[in-house]
């Protein structure tokens, strides 16, 4: 929705009440479920405008509300018993002791999983838990506190979790120096790029920084997750949905890469002794990832 509920409350994005109910028909006409994001954490000085949020989603018929704050669980429970819950990133749930809190407490089905777990630890957590999984499979990485950052709070007074903005585009300025184009959060330097390198947009944890006499990225370079090549692991594992990563994305970003991973879900399915990662597919999603980079993640950090 156009408001701080959701974390994806950047100017002239999201949907109006109008929006979302011709939406909600085409996808359910097309045998599509609609989840609406309310992940951010209710203003502890006002939580009414999350209550009217989840009152607004059940009248314009979405399927499920994928949640954070426990005081919004508690009133979907109250008011709504039959409202879908999801367990939003934002809870920050990696053991499945708290995913089971939050079902035995709250009636969550579905839990989508911090960017922190190793595969071995993925599959600890599906073994014990009645609650569906869902991972990250593709899409901008985080610096793993999803939930408890507060570093665009820190620089620009807003915070991705209550504000419902990770670098508020107000804050963002591009300044073009004779040391090249910097990119400035809030008057805080990001990163100054070359005329000809390639821009990201500022985030202050994928700044370069001057570390002990060294520039670089300090906290998290700008680098997609893609995790097609462990999709028959994951699958195998008993993930239950790959998460596409969606903040600022086009409708054309949305398409593809769905449509790919549409594909490869299909194919590591239909054949998955032999599944392959198509030529194709790779270069597909190539042009949605940052810095034309790609990596796994924490699914293969050597930690245990």
């Amino acid at each position: 929705m156009k408001d701080a509920t959701n974390a994806r409350n950047f100017a002239g994005l999201n949907f109006d009440d109008a929006q979302v109910r011709d939406g909600v028909a085409f996808a359910h006409a097309h045998g599509a479920k609609v989840l609406m994001a309310l992940n951010t954490f209710a203003d502890a000085r006002q939580a009414r405008p999350w209550y009217r949020a989840v009152d607004t989603a059940v009248a314009l018929g979405a399927d499920a509300l994928i949640v954070a704050d426990t005081a919004v669980m508690a009133y979907c429970r109250g008011h709504h018993p039959q409202l879908r819950l999801h367990l939003s990133v934002q809870a920050s749930a990696t053991s499945h002791e708290a995913i089971e809190f939050y079902r035995q407490r709250y009636g969550v089905q579905r839990a989508v999983l911090p960017r922190v777990l190793t595969l071995s630890q993925v599959g600890h957590v599906v073994r014990h838990t009645e609650v569906d999984i869902e991972v990250f499979g593709f899409g901008s990485l985080c610096v793993m506190v999803e939930g408890r950052c507060a570093l665009s709070s820190y620089v620009t007074g807003q915070s991705p979790n209550t504000a419902g903005v990770c670098s508020p585009p107000s804050a963002v300025r591009w300044q073009e120096t004779p040391a090249g184009i910097e990119a400035r959060l809030n008057g805080v330097l990001i990163d100054c790029y070359a005329a000809d390198e390639p821009r990201g947009y500022p985030t202050l944890c994928k700044g370069r920084f001057d570390v002990a006499g060294q520039r670089d990225y300090a906290l998290e370079e700008p680098a997609s997750l893609n995790t097609l090549a462990i999709l028959p692991k994951l699958i195998e594992l008993g993930v239950k949905a790959i998460k596409i990563e969606g903040r600022q994305r086009s409708p054309a970003y949305a398409e593809q890469v769905t449509r790919v991973w549409r594909a490869a879900i299909d194919h590591a399915f239909a054949n998955h002794a032999r599944f392959s990662v198509q030529p194709g597919w790779t270069a597909t999603l190539a042009r949605f990832s940052e810095g034309q980079q790609h990596t796994l993640g924490a699914y293969n950090r050597p930690w245990c």
